[in-house]
């Protein structure tokens, strides 16, 4: 389980700005003239239009797309009643979900109100604000009403996903896993375990997809929940048992299905004995589940079993199901989110979970058996597909029961938005930092003593990415790891000056290898006190499976000792780096940025060469524009004239790559530009998604240019055509970087030189 420390959680949303949300304006504001139609006198005239026809708000304001997460903190997530200012971090990470996974943006909003009808007084009155209302976080019963009557009220979606959420998620997976088990879901027999917001609205969807009342049983805190029972709310009632039961171990015998949405531990394991044959367990309390998977499973062999936790198989998270149900509902402007697209949901997630899970996926969890089953029954929240699977289901529902305001005509078309809205590229580390987890790999670091490194270390660790090695005298790193309360149990150091035979050995395989480049045993001898040689040379025999180093030398510096000790993959010439640009538009790549000053013509085909393997590592197609000042001859020179030549020789050798040039880097990117005045170009359709300078000078400006004023995220540079894996890190790299760098060090270890970039 991945272990979170307090400060870094403290610092994580202390640092400035403060928070995990902020406003960004989505128009111009440069010149005199833009402030004036932005506000005043420019603003007065959509406020006329909307006054004339309200339903212009959509066509004038962000409301078409801007979602409230309401909450008043009373039964946060593992914390209790702790009222609205404390639960704000969660409702700002709730909003963040909603950006990432659907490109809806959001307000939170902590209302200090416990009396049902102050609240939904308050939110009633926020209609005009908002296209939708995520209710978060209500204490049961409470709950039941508040949406209830809010729903009944209000003529936008609106959804407590405390209740819904897990219901509709549960429910696919508890469809496809009686599906498994070959067993109908109006005649299994349901123990629950909790009678809060979340276990009776699975009910209730259950009931709907069929479940037969009189076979579930419920259990409270304070025990079974029968016609006796008079301090309940009428919702919890409805499932009150007449059998003559008591306690939760006559309830299992028998059992089809038990559903855990209360606390740990109150499941013991010899109950699921006394279970039906495949018998089906959704343990969902969090953290920590009613029994633990290891347990059950153990115990059980024929069991299968759910649980809210991301380190075990099927697991219930809500993130599968509300952005998208919001995306949805909100594209067709829908008075409300009912029964029929709450099922809706539910169908296209189970679907989803039958077809063919796409490589990009298993690649993202390092995993290529997954497939409908016992281990898989509901879709990975990484999976790309979920967007154009669901919010298309959720709209459609919405227009057959007859509260859509807004009917889609073209699917394909509005598939195509949800594409672009989302940035399903932008999730690239996702699937690449998840790949790592699947198969950590040993990563050697050469400058060990270094805080920015023994912290990146601390998170490989702890994350599960890799397995760092840490070169270094022992007593500063440990003396920095005090000074800055980190925890490197678990990671090797190594102080190479006392690693006498090692070196000998080490200096012994790099003189056989460069003996006759000029090498002296005695010289290599020297070498090996340097750590830069001594972790390549760690790489080259085995001992560690991936190099990161640079932080604090230059490129050039850091780079000689893995080419003199590694080398190239064979038949690669010169290796090269590209950089990885991720941008909400979806990421881009640029090469070559660190390694060849000024290459010829020839040698840029090389690259545009192991760049393309590159970007296919990377699961994207590449798009390849040669860059210059000149447009397809608009001007001469030598520098157009490399960049012509290059171009021609790759079409040539690369027959199947979509690559033009030379063309200028906004034309480049811009399809609108290439249809306007270069319709001929291959790139016209769709522009270009991978750059190739015509020198290190013109990449390495254009990346740190957007690194720093154009906001863009920078990945990099990861280093392509060597033997083994080794990835040289940018002078002076963020923690996050060197994260993201090793991440791709061990994706490119697992390949076993496959794919080596």
């Amino acid at each position: 389980m991945l272990k979170i420390n307090k400060q870094d959680a403290l610092n994580y949303h202390s640092q400035e700005p403060a928070g995990k949300l902020e406003v960004v304006p989505t128009k111009p504001m440069s010149t005199q003239l833009d402030l004036a139609l932005a506000y005043s006198p420019g603003v007065a005239e959509p406020c006329k239009e909307i006054a004339a026809n309200p339903d212009d708000v959509y066509k004038y304001t962000a409301k078409g797309n801007l979602v409230a997460v309401i909450t008043n903190g009373t039964a946060v997530l593992g914390l209790g009643n702790i009222g609205p200012a404390a639960s704000k971090p969660v409702m700002e990470g709730k909003g963040v979900l909603f950006k990432k996974f659907a490109g809806l943006d959001c307000f939170d909003i902590e209302i200090d109100a416990t009396d049902p009808d102050e609240f939904i007084r308050i939110v009633k009155s926020l209609e005009p604000t908002f296209g939708g209302i995520n209710l978060e976080d209500i204490k049961a019963p409470e709950c039941f009403r508040i949406e209830t009557e809010l729903r009944d009220k209000m003529n936008i979606p609106l959804m407590h996903d405390d209740q819904h959420g897990t219901a509709i998620i549960s429910s696919a997976a508890l469809l496809n896993a009686l599906e498994v088990v070959a067993k109908r879901i109006d005649q299994i027999k349901m123990v629950v375990s909790g009678a809060g917001a979340a276990a009776i609205s699975c009910l209730r969807l259950y009931v709907a997809l069929g479940l037969n009342k009189e076979n579930v049983v419920v259990f409270d805190k304070d025990g079974i929940i029968n016609e006796a029972r008079t301090d309940l709310d009428p919702l919890q009632m409805q499932f009150a048992t007449t059998r003559n039961i008591t306690t939760l171990a006559e309830a299992m015998e028998g059992a089809d299905v038990f559903l855990g949405l209360s606390a740990a531990k109150v499941l013991p394991a010899g109950l699921l004995l006394h279970m039906a044959d495949s018998p089906i367990v959704f343990a969902l309390a969090n953290p920590e589940p009613e029994i633990s998977y290891e347990l059950a499973t153990s115990t059980r062999g024929d069991l299968i079993m759910a649980t809210g936790r991301s380190d075990h198989p099927n697991q219930v998270n809500n993130v599968l199901g509300f952005p998208y149900i919001f995306r949805g509902a909100m594209d067709v402007r829908a008075t409300e989110i009912n029964e029929a697209m709450k099922l809706a949901a539910v169908h296209a997630l189970a679907q989803l979970s039958k077809e063919a899970v796409p490589e990009i996926v298993n690649k993202a969890y390092g995993d290529n058996t997954l497939a409908f089953g016992p281990t898989y029954l509901i879709p990975k929240p990484l999976d790309p597909r979920l967007i154009t699977t669901i919010s298309p289901a959720v709209a459609r529902a919405a227009m057959e029961s007859g509260v859509a305001r807004l009917p889609i005509s073209d699917w394909a078309a509005y598939e195509d938005q949800l594409r672009a809205r989302m940035g399903v590229n932008q999730k690239l580390m996702n699937r690449i930092t998840s790949a790592a987890k699947a198969n950590p790999k040993r990563v050697v670091f050469a400058e060990a003593d270094n805080y920015k490194i023994l912290k990146a270390a601390q998170i490989l660790r702890d994350e599960g990415i890799a397995i760092p090695i840490l070169l270094g005298p022992q007593e500063t790193i440990e003396t920095i790891a005090r000074a800055n309360s980190l925890d490197l149990e678990g990671c090797q150091i190594i102080n190479i000056l006392k690693q006498d035979e090692k070196r000998a050995e080490y200096a012994a395989i790099l003189y056989e290898k460069r003996q006759r480049r000029g090498m002296t045993l005695y010289e290599g001898r020297r070498l090996m006190r340097e750590r830069n040689y001594f972790a390549a040379m760690m790489v080259e025999t085995g001992e560690a499976d991936a190099c990161i180093t640079g932080l604090t030398k230059d490129y050039g510096k850091s780079i000689i000792p893995s080419l003199q000790v590694i080398g190239t993959e064979e038949g690669v010439r010169r290796v090269a780096s590209m950089y990885i640009i991720q941008h909400k538009k979806g990421p881009y790549f640029f090469a070559d940025t660190t390694v060849n000053i000024n290459p010829t013509a020839e040698e840029m085909v090389e690259i545009i060469g192991l760049t393309a393997r590159a970007v296919r590592f990377f699961d994207t197609e590449p798009r390849m524009a040669v860059i210059s000042y000149s447009n397809f001859g608009s001007n001469a020179g030598p520098l157009p004239e490399k960049t012509r030549r290059a171009t021609e020789l790759a079409k040539a050798r690369f027959p199947n790559l979509l690559i033009d040039g030379e063309m200028q880097a906004n034309v480049a990117l811009s399809p609108q530009l290439l249809q306007d005045h270069y319709g001929f170009s291959p790139l016209a359709e769709k522009g270009a998604n991978t750059l190739i300078f015509p020198n290190v000078e013109s990449g390495n400006i254009a990346y740190k240019v957007l690194q720093e004023i154009g906001g863009a995220e920078v990945i990099g540079p990861v280093l392509m055509g060597m033997r083994k894996p080794v990835h040289i890190l940018q002078l002076g790299a963020s923690v996050r970087e060197i994260v993201n760098m090793a991440s791709i060090a061990v994706v490119d270890a697992q390949q076993e030189g496959s794919l080596a970039l």
